[in-house]
């Protein structure tokens, strides 16, 4: 079985008992996020695990009334991919 569990500064996906990705933030300023890494084990890749990390980042950035900076890669990716994620996208220069 497989769950998200938050930790501090991120989210970790636990199954049976063992961390097999995560996705970690950190706070820019009181109203802004920035997430820095995404990692998913290798057995686990192409199975939208981190595409569930970065959801529930963003769930988290919308109940707590803040902005992303998607500074990791995977995750920009996925904020270019979500239109739905453009409420809580804190764009930069380059995007």
């Amino acid at each position: 079985m497989r769950e998200i569990r938050e930790i501090g500064g991120g989210f970790v996906m636990v199954e049976d008992g063992r961390e097999v990705a995560e996705i970690t933030f950190r706070p820019v300023d009181e109203q802004t996020i920035m997430i820095e890494h995404t990692f998913v084990s290798e057995e686990l890749r192409g199975q939208k695990i981190g595409d569930q990390l970065v959801k529930a980042v963003v769930d988290l950035a919308r109940k707590e009334g803040k902005k992303i900076v998607p500074a990791c890669s995977f995750a920009l990716v996925q904020f270019k991919r979500h239109k739905d994620y453009q409420d809580v996208w804190q764009r930069g220069e380059k995007e």
